[in-house]
């Protein structure tokens, strides 16, 4: 469970079925950019922390960012483990707090690979060079649903010492570090 995050900052965390965590600064008065990211975050590493920093400086500071996180259950689709929604939040959530981002933010459990992307009224939805057929398929989806087309902005993955990306997967298996320093 997150506590408000200090003086000034408003958090609301929902519990039912999985929580979804809400933050806005008091002088945010109107909203430039909405800008969507999804992803498992775990371990959150170099990439991962580009794809969060990216999608905060699109949305500006006045902006709002909505953050997809995986379920359990769909994350547990994934080769190595992963740790559970509450820790990941927490997680991503920290790092959120020590950037100081001004843009409000959200985080909203992913249960599939879309989430609220079909429907939700955003701008800009960023994506890695991995993810972004989904985000094709994303638009692809919104306009049959009479949905306008968003802006996908594409990320380059994050090289680790080695010149290969970095990944959880690679992390796991101890090939790598979360910052790409091969480890020996």
């Amino acid at each position: 469970m997150l506590s408000p995050g200090g003086e000034g900052e408003d958090w609301t965390v929902l519990t039912a079925p999985l929580p979804t965590t809400t933050h806005k600064p008091p002088h945010v008065k109107r909203l430039q950019m909405r800008v969507m990211v999804g992803g498992t975050f775990d371990p959150l590493h170099a990439g991962h922390r580009k794809l969060l920093a990216r999608s905060f400086e699109l949305a500006g500071p006045d902006g709002e960012v909505i953050i997809g996180l995986t379920t359990d259950e769909f994350a547990g689709a994934k080769v190595h483990p992963v740790h559970s929604y509450q820790e990941r939040l927490a997680t991503v959530a920290s790092f959120i707090k020590e950037r100081g981002y001004t843009a409000a933010w959200k985080v909203e459990p992913l249960a599939d690979r879309y989430g609220s992307a079909l429907d939700t009224e955003f701008d800009i939805l960023v994506v890695s060079e991995e993810t972004f057929p989904v985000a094709v398929e994303i638009n692809e989806r919104r306009r049959e649903r009479g949905k306008r087309k968003v802006d996908l902005h594409e990320i380059s993955c994050v090289l680790a010492e080695d010149g290969r990306r970095i990944s959880s997967t690679r992390i796991y298996r101890g090939e790598i570090d979360r910052h790409g320093n091969l480890i020996r």
